[in-house]
């Protein structure tokens, strides 16, 4: 009997991870609207540096694919807490389901849009490269090459970075849902921090959990990093929803 309980449970996570998949195609048309403003942006170019020899002058402008990275985080963080309010949980129950079903599916979910989002940033670095070629003078561009490794390597970082913001995002929406008064506290603190961060001139809050994932140089400790701290929000999130069961 246990066993066929595991099989049905199962059976019900596919079919609402299907379902979320066609009804919430806004969540994916949103991810190429912001892509394309994140493409728009790093046009600027995300750092410079110049000098001079003699009677020449010049300056160097780094254009790179980390500002769409960094739209696709924010565009997951949101879209994450988006999933958790009473409108898309209402949509669960058109199945036969218990809160950790719905959990499950959310997560796979997340999941999915993740490594949708991470190919993507892929895909529009190379549109990106494109209308850079086509807009600029090619003479001054100097573009590095990208092995096979490498290409593989950056694909999943963005991924499972994306991943991770998701998952922050799904454990925030699940704070809110419990109680609106995280929806005040939660961007003061966040806010408060970098105050404070700015008045002492020794920035902790973002610089420290930058350091803990971007210096990682073991790419396999680095996924360990990602998915164990995704897990714990996730779980995180599961214990606050099974809070609210027992307020209702």
């Amino acid at each position: 009997m246990m066993y066929l309980a595991e099989v049905n449970a199962w059976n019900l996570v596919k079919k609402q991870y299907r379902y979320k998949l066609k009804s919430y195609f806004g969540v994916f048309s949103s991810l190429m609207v912001i892509q394309l403003l994140g493409i728009f942006f790093s046009f600027n170019g995300t750092g410079m540096s110049g000098g001079s020899t003699g009677t020449l002058d010049y300056e160097v402008h780094y254009i790179t694919s980390d500002i769409i990275q960094v739209f696709m985080m924010i565009w997951a963080f949101i879209s994450a807490i988006i999933i958790t309010t009473k409108a898309y949980r209402y949509d669960d129950y058109a199945f036969v389901t218990n809160r950790r079903i719905s959990h499950y599916s959310n997560i796979l979910f997340l999941f999915s849009a993740s490594v949708f989002a991470g190919v993507t940033v892929y895909l529009s670095t190379h549109l990106f490269k494109w209308i850079t070629f086509m807009v600029k003078d090619q003479s001054t561009i100097i573009v590095d090459s990208l092995t096979g490794t490498g290409l593989v390597a950056g694909t999943a970082a963005s991924i499972l970075y994306i991943f991770l913001f998701s998952s922050t995002g799904y454990f925030v929406g699940m704070l809110v849902q419990f109680n609106k008064i995280f929806s005040i506290l939660l961007p003061v603190v966040f806010v408060g921090a970098l105050i404070l961060d700015g008045l002492t001139g020794n920035p902790t809050l973002i610089v420290n959990a930058g350091t803990f994932f971007g210096s990682e140089t073991s790419f396999f400790v680095f996924i360990i990093k990602i998915l164990g701290v995704s897990f714990l929000l996730l779980l995180g999130s599961m214990g606050v929803s099974n809070r609210m069961e027992v307020r209702k």
